[in-house]
């Protein structure tokens, strides 16, 4: 029962890592390795908010959020849409990004267990004999709710249905009026939203640390690779399949283990299946 509950729980908390990067690059085709560290800047900035500037913790909550959105929003006006189109050079920019983004809060002074957000709710339940706290059932709703509120934005909405129709087809999509970039701009800042959203749900449960955002990227990347770089569905199905995976292997095996199964994970479906369990690209067969 544990693993059985634990691994809903870790596989919910990889989709909220997760569904922002997937989100940027189905769209954008971008793949935004400056995920991780606006996971982390989050943290940091609602720590700030809270403890240094004295605002509540809702108005710190929504106000790291926002800027974090904004920054998506500008590094994608400024920089990411002048190499927009060149695979290697959008991976440099971003992944430098995420460098100086990282170091800078490290330079600030993000170091050891005293950056931590405080959790939603303290009380604990016992369902099937195993002890969960509120915490992890907040992540859970809030996983849910927002792969809900996606698949509804994307399905029945005016803009929704634009980005889908850019992720499915760029070309049909211009030519029906879409502006690519705007869409893309929209796509990438949503996506750091997401990450956003993401920290401050799972960050109270550990505390704010500058590894954490080299983690969350790994597991945003393997969980992305694994659906299948743009497919939304096998962002979902994949992330329950390595959610589950490490939990039984921190139950049986080893507890620092769980970052092992991410790459893996990784390594394997790049040699099996490189297009992933939904994915679009070629496999090797069509490409030579």
């Amino acid at each position: 029962m544990e693993i059985l509950i634990y691994g809903l729980i870790n596989s919910m908390l990889l989709v909220l890592m997760a569904v922002g990067f997937a989100l940027a690059y189905s769209v954008s085709r971008v793949p935004n390795f400056m995920h991780g560290a606006l996971y982390v800047l989050t943290g940091y900035l609602a720590w700030v908010f809270l403890n240094r500037l004295g605002l509540g913790y809702v108005p710190s909550v929504l106000l790291s959020i926002a800027i974090v959105t904004l920054m998506g929003w500008i590094v994608y006006r400024v920089a990411v849409i002048r190499v927009r189109g060149m695979p290697v050079s959008e991976i440099i920019v971003t992944f430098a990004i995420s460098m100086a983004v990282l170091e800078f809060v490290r330079w600030l002074g993000l170091r050891g267990a005293t950056y931590v957000l405080p959790v939603f709710y303290t009380k604990t339940v016992i369902l099937a004999g195993v002890p969960i706290d509120f915490q992890r059932i907040a992540a859970v709703i809030v996983g849910a709710a927002i792969v809900l509120v996606l698949w509804i934005f994307t399905h029945y909405t005016k803009i929704g249905l634009g980005l889908r129709g850019i992720a499915q087809n760029e070309r049909a999509a211009l030519l029906l009026g879409i502006d690519s970039d705007r869409a893309a701009t929209l796509a990438l800042s949503l996506g750091s939203a997401l990450a956003a959203v993401a920290a401050v749900t799972i960050i109270p449960m550990g505390n704010i640390n500058v590894a954490a955002g080299y983690d969350v990227l790994v597991f945003a990347i393997a969980v992305c690779v694994c659906g299948g770089l743009g497919s939304w569905t096998g962002t979902v199905l994949a992330a329950f399949i390595i959610g589950f995976a490490q939990t039984a292997v921190v139950y049986l095996v080893a507890p620092h283990l769980s970052i092992v199964v991410a790459l893996a994970a990784i390594i394997l479906i790049l040699i099996f299946r490189p297009s992933g369990l939904f994915g679009r690209q070629k496999e090797l067969e069509d490409r030579v």
